[in-house]
């Protein structure tokens, strides 16, 4: 053994101790990244959309989760951040259900943004939604309590929950919780 594979075994090791399993697990054996998705506003739905596949995104799959992610009020669309698709691919593979997300909100134009800002003091003036880097969710026959739980245990990005509303936000912003 020479030293460079001594050293990447010894790195493989380290990380095998330090990283909790779910996340090491997402990781390896893996060549692509899916997501199922449900537009609870227009009916819309992805299954099993393969939007990574070999070390890169898939821009034809990233437009169709953009489309079905847009907002649906004005029919807007932004480019979602592939650092929230890999969140929920990761959330989803650390809960025992096979449902898809259903969407609540996803991209949300400034105009939108406004409207819903004048009718509600949960909306921030500057959301992440607007930016492609937020989204609001649940999932069929999961709990929502748990969903939160598991969203907030893997420590990346905001989560916010909404029992009253029924979802659960997320976000790729600073690590914080409400």
């Amino acid at each position: 053994m020479n030293r460079r594979q001594f050293l990447k075994t010894g790195l493989a090791a380290t990380a095998g101790i330090l990283m909790p399993w779910p996340a090491m697990a997402s990781l390896v054996n893996k060549d692509h990244r899916s997501l199922s998705l449900y537009n609870t506003h227009t009916g819309e739905h992805l299954r099993n959309i393969v939007y990574w596949e070999k070390g890169s995104y898939q821009h034809d799959s990233l437009q169709q989760i953009n489309h079905l992610l847009r907002d649906h009020r004005t029919g807007e669309t932004k480019a979602i951040d592939p650092n929230l698709l890999d969140l929920l691919h990761e959330l989803h593979d650390r809960i025992p259900a096979d449902t898809p997300f259903e969407i609540i909100s996803g991209y949300r134009s400034p105009a939108t943004n406004r409207q819903l800002q004048a009718h509600s003091r949960g909306v921030a003036t500057k959301s992440l939604h607007m930016a492609g880097q937020a989204i609001d969710i649940r999932l069929r026959g999961y709990p929502l309590a748990n969903l939160r739980k598991t969203a907030t245990a893997m420590k990346r990005g905001g989560v916010g929950y909404y029992p009253r509303s029924n979802f659960v936000h997320i976000d790729t912003g600073r690590v914080r919780y409400w």
